[in-house]
């Protein structure tokens, strides 16, 4: 009986139980990936701006919540970087590949312990927050932990999770800022996806 009751609450209601942080743990885990954000042309895309950004700016440290495989940050040119993640299978992985390199240091953000960076990024994370409380906390973090800018790499709408990606859920993160995050903050720039 209690079998069946599971059956049916995970057929009616799929999302009910789901998590996000164990999804991407598992995902790496079990020899999975960052996705396609962080590889081939998207990956290119987005290294090619952030490291002018980075440039132009005189920016000396980066914060990343989510530095998932480290793909996407093998293209990077940090002076200073820290990466989190949820998993700690990425964050070994992390480590391991960028063992040789001194300018950049990986955690559990479990343990964020409230440092702070020029810069502060989310890369292809935001729209795999399907939990509010977990989507309002990582915004209020990833703000928090800038001191001068803040980066986010994410679609812009409000859209359900549906029941074939229930890793995803679109949401609109500029309206989100403009409600909940000081005034200190202005949008300088939206480009759109090459």
């Amino acid at each position: 009986m209690k079998s069946i009751i599971a059956s049916l609450k995970n057929r009616f209601f799929p999302h009910s139980r789901f998590s996000s942080s164990d999804y991407w743990d598992e995902r790496y885990k079990s020899g999975g990936n960052s996705g396609p954000g962080s590889y081939g042309q998207l990956a290119q895309f987005k290294a090619a701006f952030l490291n002018a950004l980075v440039k132009d700016n005189g920016i000396t440290s980066v914060i990343e919540f989510g530095c998932g495989d480290g793909n996407q940050l093998a293209l990077a040119l940090y002076p200073r970087y820290s990466g989190y993640d949820v998993s700690l299978a990425a964050v070994k992985a992390c480590r391991l590949l960028f063992e040789n390199d001194s300018s950049k240091d990986f955690f559990l953000a479990q343990g964020y312990d409230g440092r702070k960076a020029d810069l502060a990024l989310s890369l292809d994370v935001i729209f795999h927050l399907t939990e509010d409380h977990i989507f309002d906390a990582y915004m209020h973090r990833l703000f928090e932990a800038s001191s001068k800018y803040v980066v986010v790499y994410s679609s812009d709408l409000d859209e359900p999770i549906q029941s074939a990606s229930v890793h995803v859920r679109h949401r609109h993160f500029t309206k989100w800022i403009d409600q909940e995050i000081s005034s200190e903050w202005g949008l300088m720039q939206r480009i759109p996806n090459a």
